[in-house]
């Protein structure tokens, strides 16, 4: 990108005001960046081309009261990736494609948890499998230090609490994400402003708090059904998960806080907080147009699907 490094050329894009309009970033953009930009817009295509086909595969073949779900799950990957390209070709939409895919992911999240318990045959047969067994909850990332927390045994109600933990962030992540819209009309939020007298820090640190919530019944109930659900490959796909988690959410929070010191340079048009959007939606589009394109292999020999 043109204009790199000291900002002396234009100086009111080093602060922390809007990103530019897309033409504006077109226009500063060189031949290796708009080459970039190309590179990754495919990606992103072959990404959604290669969900499309494997979501048809799957409504052909897998029975109906496991598909959605696995629908769900695979979909991850292309929609992130597709937010992703939206916000890098479109730097003021940032906002909206981060609450679009944060929105999404929380839906995972909780899909994930009933995938686990639909590929153990259901609730009632989960409950009769595990009739005397019992829950670990000294696992991350709430607990995983409590080694003295006593097991808790595995019941209707146990599961129901499991369920409502992975639900309430599936729940209220559009809630928050609805009142961050309306207090960014009023003014009152700035997705880079992270000073605690604006609304951002403190929705984003909630937000933290209901992540970590909702990933605690999905860790244990992974530590209960890994060895039965062995033969379906659950630890790659729980491998999977977690890395889209890292990626969506501590990159993201490690490159805005770099952007707000202003490690990363500004670059006009781009501002430091901009520029480091950019920077996550390109990493983040190549390598969740990775993850969708491999996710197809990774489902295959897993045993979720029957064979031809």
């Amino acid at each position: 990108m043109e204009g790199e490094a000291n900002g002396t050329l234009h100086p009111e894009s080093c602060g922390f005001g809007q990103p530019p309009y897309s033409r504006e970033l077109l226009q500063s953009l060189d031949l290796p960046g708009r080459f970039l930009f190309a590179v990754l817009t495919l990606m992103t295509l072959i990404a959604n081309l290669v969900f499309i086909e494997e979501a048809v595969y799957i409504y052909r073949r897998i029975p109906s009261f496991k598909r959605s779900v696995i629908i769900w799950i695979n979909a991850a990957a292309p929609v992130i990736a597709t937010t992703s390209c939206i916000g890098m070709w479109i730097p003021r939409s940032t906002m909206f494609t981060d609450f679009t895919a944060a929105v999404f992911f929380a839906i995972v999240i909780h899909k994930f948890l009933m995938m686990m318990i639909k590929e153990c045959g259901g609730q009632k047969l989960l409950l009769k499998r595990f009739e005397n067994g019992h829950f670990k909850i000294s696992t991350g990332p709430c607990c995983c230090c409590c080694l003295c927390l006593p097991r808790v045994r595995i019941t209707r109600r146990t599961l129901f609490w499991l369920k409502l933990g992975t639900f309430q962030f599936a729940f209220l992540r559009p809630v928050l994400m609805f009142l961050s819209i309306v207090l960014w009309t009023n003014g009152n939020y700035t997705l880079y402003n992270l000073s605690p007298k604006g609304a951002a820090i403190w929705i984003n640190c909630f937000v933290g708090v209901l992540t970590i919530i909702a990933l605690w019944p999905v860790a244990i109930m992974f530590q209960q059904v890994r060895t039965l659900l062995n033969c379906k490959k659950i630890i790659p796909k729980f491998a999977l998960y977690q890395f889209i988690l890292i990626l969506n959410h501590l990159q993201a929070a490690i490159i805005n806080i770099l952007a707000m010191q202003r490690i990363i340079p500004c670059a006009p048009p781009l501002s430091s907080s901009a520029r480091g959007a950019c920077k996550f939606f390109w990493e983040r589009s190549s390598s969740f147009t990775y993850k969708g394109a491999s996710s197809v292999l990774l489902t295959a020999i897993s045993g979720v699907f029957p064979k031809y």
